[in-house]
């Protein structure tokens, strides 16, 4: 097949660096990381791969959440159709949240976006990069299950012990430090409530 047959995948470069430590430095980490990544794509060259120009970098932002501008931008991107591949230095570049991890893949994959991790062998353009990331996707729907299991064993377990656990307080009783305490109803209030019902 000629080489300028070749379709081309264009590649948006992640980065982030989770403090300020550093980052006045005149080579620092988000270069580096950059740096990486672009060595990565240029081996791809063969398979059509080019780097984009624009720059995501979000330096000083956790990667505890999606509340990050350079990644913000990056998702509109990428919902607009003008990137093929998500290229990040680590997987814990993009996100540290699984959940997250998750949902990230689900908006690529709605899109056909690949996703590479280049120090940790991770791509999703190759067979084995998929089950790794499926083996992944299950390990995430089975933390968001297990969450949901400990509330719901929580709220079980506060009611047991007379604890309110939110909602409109009973009539009859009245909620103190989170605790259901009985109460008497005032008089008018009970003959108003008979009167109410009986009619």
């Amino acid at each position: 097949m000629p080489a300028d047959s070749t379709k081309v995948l264009r590649c948006a470069i992640y980065t982030r660096k989770s403090t300020e430590h550093g980052l006045d430095q005149e080579f620092n980490s988000l270069d580096a990381q950059r740096e990486a990544c672009e060595a990565y794509i240029k081996s791809q060259a063969s398979q059509g791969w080019k780097v984009l120009p624009q720059h995501y970098d979000d330096p000083a932002y956790s990667g505890g959440d999606l509340d990050r501008p350079a990644l913000k931008r990056l998702l509109r991107d990428v919902e607009a159709g003008r990137i093929e591949v998500v290229v990040v230095y680590k997987i814990d570049r993009l996100t540290r949240s699984l959940v997250d991890f998750a949902k990230l893949v689900e908006t690529f994959d709605a899109r056909s976006i690949s996703f590479v991790a280049v120090t940790q062998q991770f791509n999703t353009t190759t067979s084995m990069g998929r089950l790794t990331l499926n083996i992944l996707l299950s390990f995430a729907q089975f933390e968001r299950e297990l969450a949901s299991e400990r509330v719901r064993d929580k709220i079980a377990v506060s009611r047991k012990k007379g604890k309110w656990t939110g909602g409109t307080v009973p009539l009859g009783y009245d909620a103190k430090d989170k605790n259901s305490l009985p109460t008497r109803p005032s008089p008018t209030l009970f003959a108003r409530s008979f009167n109410a019902t009986s009619s």
